[in-house]
C-alpha cells in the first residue's frame, strides 16, 4: 500500500452538476498508476440530495436547484463562500478505510479551528463538524471502483439562509454556523490552502492504524 500526496487544484467558483460529472468520469477512468488528486472549490447555490435522501427534509427550495446525486445522507445546501474538499483517492492503493478519510476530513477541519483557538467537535451519530451544538462542517463520501469522490462542505463567509430552507441532512431546526460569525475574516480559498496540509497529515496518521474494509458512506 502506498500513499503519495495528492495534486491539490483550487477550481474556484464553479456550478455543481458539472463538477460532479467530471468527479465521476475522473474515478471511472482512473488506472492503478493514476495520481490522486485534491480539488478545492466553491458552487453556485444547490441543494444536493443523498441516494437514499427524503425529498421531505426540502421544505421550500424556491430559486435554488435540487440535484439528486450519488452520495451517502441526506440534504444540504452549496453557495457561495462555502469551502468545498472533494479527494479523489484511491481508497484500495493506498490501504484507506472510508472511516478513516471520513474521520480524517472531520479532524483537519477541528485542526483548522484549533489554530484559531476554536473548540470544535466531530460526532458519531451524525457525521460532520460542529462548534457549540451548531453545524459547521458536512460531510458526505462515496467510493466508486475504490475511488472516493464527493467530500467535505465547510461554512467559511455565506449567506446562511437557504439552509432554513431545508432540514440540513435530515435534522430539523439544526442550527448551522460559519468560521465568519466565530470571528475569523478569512476566504474559502485562504482556508483551502491551510486546510490541505492538515488534511494530508490526518490520512498519513490514519494509515499508521488498522482500518475497517473499503465502502460506501
Amino acid at each position: 500500500m502506498s500513499f503519495a500526496a495528492p495534486l491539490v487544484k483550487w477550481l474556484g467558483r464553479v456550478p455543481y452538476e458539472p463538477t460532479w460529472r467530471e468527479m465521476q468520469r475522473f474515478t471511472d477512468a482512473r488506472t492503478a498508476d493514476t495520481p490522486d488528486e485534491l480539488w478545492l472549490l466553491e458552487h453556485d447555490p444547490v441543494y444536493t440530495l443523498g441516494m437514499n435522501g427524503d425529498r421531505s427534509h426540502v421544505l421550500f427550495a424556491g430559486d435554488i436547484p435540487v440535484v439528486n446525486i450519488d452520495r451517502g445522507g441526506q440534504v444540504t445546501y452549496h453557495g457561495p463562500g462555502q469551502l468545498v474538499v472533494y479527494p479523489l483517492i484511491d481508497v484500495r492503493r493506498a490501504g484507506l478505510g472510508v472511516r478513516d478519510l471520513v474521520t480524517a476530513l472531520e479532524q483537519a477541519t477541528i485542526d483548522y479551528l484549533a489554530t484559531a483557538g476554536i473548540l470544535a467537535e466531530s460526532r458519531a451519530d451524525a457525521p460532520g463538524v460542529y462548534v457549540n451544538g451548531a453545524k459547521l462542517a458536512s460531510v458526505g463520501l462515496r467510493i466508486r471502483r475504490q475511488g472516493s469522490y464527493h467530500g467535505l462542505a465547510l461554512n467559511v463567509d455565506m449567506d446562511l439562509e437557504p439552509f432554513n430552507r431545508i432540514n440540513p441532512c435530515g435534522y430539523a431546526g439544526l442550527q448551522m454556523t460559519q468560521l465568519a460569525a466565530l470571528g475569523m475574516a478569512v476566504s474559502p480559498r485562504s482556508v483551502g490552502e491551510a486546510f490541505a496540509p492538515l488534511l494530508l497529515r490526518r490520512i498519513r496518521a490514519a494509515l499508521t492504524k488498522p482500518s475497517p474494509p473499503t465502502g460506501t458512506v
